[in-house]
C-alpha cells in the first residue's frame, strides 16, 4: 500500500518530471508533516538516508528498498552516513513498557552493539514468528536423552553402554554411509552434564540471537556448526564416533562472543567482562572434559569414545560465518562478497569431506572399530 501511495506522490508532487529522484527538501517536508505512517525508527532511517545524500536528492528505488525489504543495502548506508541526524534518545529512557517490550529491550542490549540498531529492532519486533527453532531443538534433545536414560537406566557416561552406540542417531565411522547420522548425532548426549550445558547455552544465547536475527540465519549457523563438526571428526579423528549438539552450540557462542569483543565499546550488556570470562572458562572446561573422555576414559569401553573435534570446528564456523551473520543485522547477506567467499569455502570443505570419506579410509588403511 505504501509503495503505490508513494509512487503516486512521486508522479504528482515529488517527482513531476519522472526522473526517479526526489529532492531532499521535498521528502523531508513530507515526512515531517507525518503523512507517512511509519514507526519512529524507520522514519528516522528514511530521514537519515535522504539527508545524507550530498547531491541534494535521493533515488526513489533506495527508499522503496528500505521500506519493502528490511535487509537492504540502504539500511547500513543510512546508519553510516546519517548517524548525526538521528534522534539521541535511548531505549533505557522508555517508560511505561509492558513485560514483553521490556524483554525485547533487554534482548536488544544483549545482542546489538549500536543504539540505532537497538531502537530499530525494538520498534519492529513482533511476537510472530516466535523463536521456535532453538526451543524445538532443545526439547527434542531432552526427550531423546530421557528416553535413552530410562532405557539404559544410566544418566551419565551413557556412551559406555553398548546399546547406546546402537542408536541410529549416533555418528559412527562404521556407519558413515548413512548420511543422516552427520546431522542426527546432535540429539544424543554423553550424559546429563553435557546435555545441561548445551541446553543452557542454546536457551540463553540461541533464543535471543534467533529473536534478533531470525530463524533462518540462526538455524543456518547452528546446522552449519553441526555438519562441520561431524565432517571434521570424520577427517581428523577417523576412528571416533560423535554425539551431542556441541558443534552447533559452539558456533552460536563463539559468534556471539567474537561479536561482543569486536564491538566492545558499543555493547551495553551489564557485567560483560565478567560474563565473557565465565563463558570462556565454561566452554574451555567442556572441551577439556571431552578431551579427557576421548583419551583417558574412566571406564572400560568396547571402542573409542566420542571425539572433541566437533567443539573446535563449531567454534571456527562461529568465528567465520557466524560473525558475518551477526554483524549483518538487517542487511542482505547475498549482496556481500565476503558471504559468497564463506559459502564457497564451506562447499569446498564439504566436497573434500565427501571425497575423504569415500576413499581415504581404505587408502590409509584405517582400522575402524566394528559398528555396533
Amino acid at each position: 500500500k505504501f509503495s503505490s501511495f508513494f509512487g503516486q506522490l512521486i508522479s504528482e508532487e515529488l517527482d513531476p518530471e519522472q526522473t526517479g529522484f526526489i529532492a531532499v527538501e521535498n521528502f523531508t517536508s513530507l515526512a515531517e508533516q507525518h503523512e507517512l505512517q511509519l514507526d519512529p525508527s524507520k522514519l528516522d532511517m528514511l530521514l537519515a538516508l535522504v539527508q545524507s545524500d550530498q547531491r541534494g536528492h535521493v533515488c526513489y528505488q533506495e527508499l522503496i528498498e528500505l521500506l519493502s525489504s528490511k535487509r537492504s543495502s540502504s539500511f547500513r548506508r543510512a546508519i553510516a552516513n546519517g548517524r548525526r541526524t538521528l534522534q539521541r534518545e535511548i531505549l533505557l529512557d522508555e517508560t511505561g513498557l509492558g513485560v514483553y517490550k521490556r524483554f525485547v529491550r533487554y534482548v536488544a542490549y544483549e545482542i546489538l552493539p549500536c543504539e540505532t540498531d537497538r531502537r530499530w529492532y525494538f520498534h519492529q519486533s513482533r511476537l510472530c514468528p516466535p523463536p521456535v527453532f532453538m526451543a524445538i531443538i532443545t526439547i527434542v534433545q531432552i526427550v531423546v536423552f530421557m528416553c535413552y536414560g530410562v532405557r539404559l537406566n544410566k544418566w551419565v557416561l551413557q556412551t559406555y553402554q553398548p546399546d547406546f552406540m546402537k542408536s541410529p542417531l549416533v555418528y559412527h565411522p562404521g556407519h558413515r554411509a548413512q548420511v543422516w547420522r552427520f546431522f542426527s548425532y546432535m540429539f544424543m548426549h554423553v550424559g546429563l552434564e553435557q546435555l545441561g550445558f548445551n541446553a543452557l547455552l542454546q536457551l540463553m544465547i540461541g533464543v535471543p540471537l534467533e529473536m534478533v536475527h531470525g530463524i533462518l540465519r540462526i538455524s543456518l549457523l547452528y546446522m552449519a556448526g553441526v555438519v562441520a563438526g561431524s565432517l571434521t571428526v570424520s577427517i581428523t579423528d577417523m576412528r571416533a564416533p560423535v554425539v551431542g549438539g556441541s558443534g552447533g552450540v559452539y558456533a552460536l557462542c563463539s559468534a556471539h562472543l567474537a561479536n561482543v569483543v569486536m564491538n566492545w565499546a558499543g555493547m551495553k550488556c551489564p557485567y560483560k567482562l565478567l560474563r565473557m570470562i565465565l563463558a570462556l572458562v565454561c566452554m574451555s572446561s567442556e572441551v577439556g572434559r571431552a578431551v579427557w573422555l576421548r583419551f583417558s576414559p574412566p571406564l572400560p569401553s568396547s571402542g573409542p569414545q566420542p571425539s572433541f573435534m566437533a567443539h573446535l570446528s563449531g567454534a571456527v564456523v562461529g568465528i567465520s560465518m557466524g560473525l558475518l551473520i551477526l554483524r549483518s543485522y538487517e542487511e542482505s547477506l547475498h549482496k556481500q562478497c565476503s558471504w559468497w567467499v564463506l559459502v564457497f569455502s564451506f562447499i569446498t570443505f564439504l566436497l573434500f569431506a565427501i571425497f575423504w570419506n569415500i576413499f581415504a579410509y581404505e587408502l590409509l588403511g584405517v582400522q575402524i572399530p566394528p559398528p555396533p
